[in-house]
């Protein structure tokens, strides 16, 4: 008996130790789930009280039941070859609160790389959500962190920017994403050094996931160019960052705290830009030559979209032929109520 005792006590630590389960945890679980066991079996009367026992040192496990108020009274109704039951109930409960742990393990582990890149590959779709196998995870790419421009594929292997951890209907999940500005923070880190080192910091991200972003970099560090740092000998550092966002294409910028010098290197690439502030009011009126107009606009609005998110104004352009006109427009104006 000794023996027994020794045993079944010494492996019950033993897992409970290795998997960083409480013993406490783990014996009431077992009672709880002997008290399902019996309910399902031998069905019960609500009028009395039921309990579950399991002696932590044999694994020897018992059920009472008492009429309510009289707990002293309880009886042993544990049935007959009830033991073979508990075994097999012990056994559901370890396994169950081994996953658990093991689960816990790797989401804490997990929780420390969020903001961090991942390699992964797509494994199944469950409704809209993309399940990606991430290594000792399984990630979710959820519909909004998608990028429209990507057509995922089963077993497509990709980088993914571990987003959080949040709380799902099957319990806590690993969100990823392909569609966060700090997916391409994060390559830039990846990819130049002196972004890691942060002698070149990444001060503002502006992104259409899937065709384009506006990135704008300053230097920490005297002597430092951030814009040819990001971009590298031949462009082959910016062009890393391409090619592992699907060919969206990244423009660098130099930051600055002047917010006309910055909205005019926002709307790059076009040149001779004139900028009238309204700080109050956010608003910034932008004059170019006619040539530069469509460059500073782009395509469907893109480029001056962008910028404006990238420096926080509103940005309303003229070329600068359009604006002589309206010069010209209101100064006749003026002529005619002075005339009168």
């Amino acid at each position: 008996m000794l023996k027994a005792r020794t045993e079944f006590a010494s492996a019950l630590n033993q897992i409970c130790a290795e998997h960083g389960i409480e013993l406490e945890v783990v014996i009431d679980s077992i009672k709880e789930a002997l008290l399902a066991a019996y309910r399902r079996d031998f069905g019960i009367d609500e009028k009395i009280k039921y309990e579950a026992e399991v002696n932590s040192q044999t694994g020897e496990s018992r059920i009472f039941s008492w009429s309510t108020g009289k707990k002293k009274a309880k009886k042993d109704i544990t049935p007959p070859g009830f033991g073979r039951i508990a075994a097999q109930v012990a056994k559901q409960v370890l396994l169950q609160k081994i996953r658990e742990a093991e689960k816990s393990a790797v989401l804490a582990e997990y929780s420390k790389r969020v903001g961090s890149l991942v390699n992964g590959m797509v494994l199944r779709f469950d409704g809209p959500n993309v399940i990606v196998d991430i290594g000792k995870a399984e990630g979710v790419m959820l519909p909004q962190e998608q990028t429209r421009a990507e057509r995922y594929q089963i077993n497509q292997r990709l980088t993914f920017l571990i987003k959080c951890i949040q709380e799902g209907p099957r319990g806590q999940q690993i969100i990823v994403s392909r569609a966060d500005n700090d997916l391409v923070k994060a390559l830039f880190r990846r990819e130049v050094p002196e972004v890691a080192s942060r002698a070149v910091e990444i001060r503002q991200i502006a992104r259409e996931p899937g065709n384009r972003s506006k990135v704008a970099v300053s230097s920490r560090q005297t002597g430092v160019d951030p814009v040819g740092s990001c971009v590298g000998q031949k462009g082959v550092r910016v062009q890393a960052v391409i090619n592992e966002l699907d060919g969206e294409k990244i423009d660098i910028i130099q930051y600055s705290d002047d917010p006309a010098k910055f909205i005019a290197a926002a709307l790059s690439p076009a040149e001779k830009i004139e900028v009238d502030l309204d700080e109050t009011k956010k608003m910034a009126k932008v004059s170019l030559p006619d040539d530069q107009l469509s460059l500073a606009i782009g395509r469907e609005g893109q480029n001056v979209r962008l910028a404006a998110k990238l420096t926080g104004f509103k940005i309303d352009i003229k070329g600068r032929e359009e604006k002589k006109e309206e010069k010209k427009v209101k100064v006749s104006k003026r002529r005619k109520k002075t005339k009168k």
